[in-house]
């Protein structure tokens, strides 16, 4: 995610927090200063980060349910409005769906429960209103934060553990993209509603949460129905087959002069022997040039480590690489493993909408540049 940086690895998840985390300390800093002091400011700032530790506790519930089934979950996220744990896929069987979806309210579950039990927090429900109000407890108040994470999280709307949850009990009787649509729809409303309570209460929080649960439920249909598509189209049919490739003794100023002669994002850095050893995308070329000679090797400021599919394979194995493994593409290679184009989520999408006015002929469809 952008505008994100890591800050630890715990259990094979990088965990990263946004920059824009830092604005809701400073607010909550400045917010509790202006009413105790410095030491109201401390309290308050603890307070939040101990909230958001319960969150990457949650985040982490899902990862590792996830890695039961042999998912694993490259980044969680910290935002101002929660975590974002980022699956490389979601499981397609409702039953492990919903395994992996209320793992992270079990978590909270258990947090609140080891505050009751071994330090007495009891929650008291009117500190919800007055979650900042010190006067509660700073135990019993993050008591009371877990219990309401859990109701939250609960709430049968997309993209919300509740609405994976939904969509998982809805795939038992519809098609998942299907399932997924009528859960998406679901989240949308709850987002509008979300919308209005915060414009009622003036609640800017709640708006933000709600601009987040639609893009998000949007999202997660359209990816959903993406690779309901890429299921049935082998990837030699969508693949990019007319490109600029550079060699490993390319540099920046070669990258640069391809750059102005084509309409290419990424560029594929292929050895003589038409072996794929990185791509150079258009973002990371011109990040190079401002701070690199010209001279610099393409090697150098390439995204390595570029997954790679068979052309005999389906388009979907491809779409799930790109997905979880946080690349620019995916390679397309040949018997002899020799690069023979490369597939982006751009193409993907591109595919998706020239099938939406008419099937895809036999022949299939491809990109050529």
């Amino acid at each position: 995610m952008q505008w994100s940086f890591p800050v630890a690895k715990v259990a094979g998840s990088e965990i990263r927090i946004h920059l824009t985390f830092f604005l809701l300390l400073l607010w909550i800093g400045i917010a509790h200063f202006q009413s105790g002091g410095g030491a109201a400011a401390t309290e308050g700032i603890l307070f939040i980060l101990a909230v958001f530790a319960c969150v990457v506790l949650h985040e982490l519930g899902h990862a590792l349910a996830a890695r039961r089934y042999g998912i694993r979950t490259p980044r969680i996220t910290l935002l101002p409005i929660g975590g974002v744990a980022e699956l490389e896929r979601m499981p397609e069987k409702p039953s492990e769906e919903i395994v992996v979806a209320i793992a992270g309210p079990l978590v909270n579950v258990a947090i609140a429960a080891a505050l009751i039990v071994f330090l007495g927090a009891w929650p008291d429900m009117a500190a919800i209103s007055e979650i900042e109000n010190p006067s509660f407890g700073f135990f019993a108040r993050l008591a009371v934060v877990n219990v309401v994470l859990v109701l939250f999280n609960l709430i049968p709307a997309f993209p919300m553990d509740g609405g994976r949850v939904l969509r998982a009990l809805l795939a038992t009787r519809f098609p998942r993209v299907r399932a997924t649509a009528i859960a998406a729809r679901v989240g949308q409303i709850t987002a509008f509603l979300f919308g209005f309570l915060g414009l009622l209460s003036g609640n800017v929080l709640l708006i933000f949460v709600a601009i987040f649960v639609y893009v998000a439920a949007t999202s997660e249909a359209q990816a959903t129905n993406l690779q309901d598509v890429a299921r049935h189209v082998p990837v030699r049919d969508a693949m990019i087959t007319r490109y600029d490739a550079l060699g490993p003794r390319s540099t920046l100023d070669d990258a640069a002069a391809a750059l102005l002669r084509t309409t290419q994002h990424e560029f594929p850095v292929v050895d003589g022997g038409g072996n794929l050893r990185g791509v150079l995308t258009r973002a990371d070329m011109v990040a190079a040039l401002q701070s690199r000679p010209r001279e610099t090797p393409v090697l150098e400021v390439m995204t390595r480590d570029i997954p790679v599919v068979s052309e005999g394979q389906m388009l979907d194995a491809a779409f799930t690489l790109l997905q979880g493994a946080g690349v620019p593409a995916v390679g397309v290679v040949d018997r002899e493993g020799r690069l023979v184009g490369y597939v982006t989520i751009e193409n993907i999408g591109e595919l998706m909408m020239v099938r939406e006015p008419a099937p895809v002929s036999r022949e299939g469809w491809r990109r050529d540049g």
